[in-house]
């Protein structure tokens, strides 16, 4: 899995997305609302909702955003409810996409979520197309402000169960099964110099589609017009970035 980095991802929309809070606050707020209906308000028993916590403490979200969003999560409002919609398909010079949204109108996500592949160069495929190309695994990213014992970290990490840990000049990226997710992430953030940018189950390609630089613009030009709707939770793909 090595090599696999999904850092460079992260960093070509981290500007992207500091330029759209409101956005990313509402993609947010979606995920602690389904957490907290799907599994109760307690962090200690309702890990989804402990993740989408720590996302959104990453992300400066303000507390009283996340005070009513648990409030309406926990309180009998009719109708409101989300629902967790996969889309699959393919980017330009066969890259594959897969699609997590969280939506109150299907009808609506669907229409975007086929606007943007279609717009761009795509083409929205059946549940099932792309999949198999994907492992459903841990992730941990860190940045790096220093330099770190590698040797010492990947000792650490496989201790603990990682299955691979990648470093690259600016962050350390952790893959890890599911259930030490929360535990890997615990420990390395106590370690100096490391700031936690990510810790989720993510969806990791086994193979990676090379493109050239012109393709790999064309691919994200398509990634970023489905991460654009408020609807689309995350997007993965497999162009080597």
């Amino acid at each position: 899995m090595a090599g696999h980095s999904k850092w460079s991802n992260i960093k070509h929309r981290k500007g992207r997305q500091d330029a759209k809070k409101g956005k990313v606050f509402t993609k947010i707020s979606k995920e602690i609302f389904q957490a907290v209906r799907s599994g109760g308000d307690s962090t200690e028993t309702n890990n989804a909702l402990k993740m989408a916590l720590d996302k959104a403490k990453r992300a400066n979200m303000p507390n009283e955003n996340i005070e009513r969003t648990i409030k309406k999560a926990t309180g009998n409002f009719e109708g409101i409810s989300y629902e967790e919609i996969v889309y699959e398909g393919y980017a330009p010079h066969g890259a594959a996409v897969y699609v997590e949204a969280l939506t109150d109108n299907k009808n609506r996500t669907a229409a975007e979520v086929r606007l943007a592949f279609n717009k761009n160069g795509g083409n929205l495929g059946e549940n099932g197309c792309v999949s198999f190309m994907f492992n459903r695994t841990g992730y941990v990213l860190f940045e790096k402000n220093r330099e770190t014992d590698e040797e010492e970290m990947m000792l650490e990490a496989v201790e603990y169960g990682a299955d691979d840990i990648v470093f690259t000049d600016d962050a350390v990226e952790i893959y890890t099964p599911l259930k030490h997710l929360d535990e890997i992430k615990t420990v390395f953030s106590s370690w100096s110099g490391l700031k936690l940018e990510a810790a989720e189950a993510a969806m990791v390609p086994e193979t990676k589609t090379e493109l050239t630089d012109e393709q790999l613009d064309e691919v994200m030009q398509l990634i970023e017009a489905l991460e654009d709707s408020d609807d689309v939770q995350r997007v993965f793909h497999n162009a080597a970035l």
